[in-house]
């Protein structure tokens, strides 16, 4: 009879931290899916795309009006359509900055390391965000 006892009590020893993961789990589940929305409601469309060669800017873009356009001697090509824009053509050879796909909302950029390209959407203002 003990020994029946102190196997019933064994098996609840291992359920309780159980109980404590799954629910430290669920919290950090609930935290990280609420930040998520929280982001995705806060965000903000972008009024111009900015262009960036070596970190001087060569061309500010409005993303209302649709346009293409050569940038750093045709080595890529910025296409806005439809409020958004994207790289459609890099020479680079691994392509990441045509993948990154369009962008649309404040602060997204895209970015081709191996030609020194920088684009990204900033707000009408174009100011800079601080806090102090």
């Amino acid at each position: 009879m003990k020994e029946t006892l102190s196997a019933a009590q064994g098996s609840d020893r291992h359920r309780r931290p159980l109980l404590w993961d799954l629910a430290v789990i669920a919290l950090c589940a609930a935290i990280g899916l609420t930040s998520l929305l929280a982001l995705r409601l806060c965000r903000e469309e972008g009024a111009y795309a900015v262009v960036k060669i070596d970190g001087r800017e060569v061309g500010r873009y409005s993303l209302s009006s649709d346009g293409e356009y050569s940038l750093n001697g045709g080595t890529n090509i910025l296409v806005i359509e439809g409020g958004e824009c994207y790289l459609s053509y890099g020479d680079c050879p691994d392509g990441i900055c045509v993948r990154t796909g369009r962008i649309r909302y404040r602060g997204q950029s895209i970015v081709c390391l191996p030609n020194r390209v920088t684009v990204s959407v900033i707000a009408e203002d174009g100011g800079v965000d601080l806090v102090s």
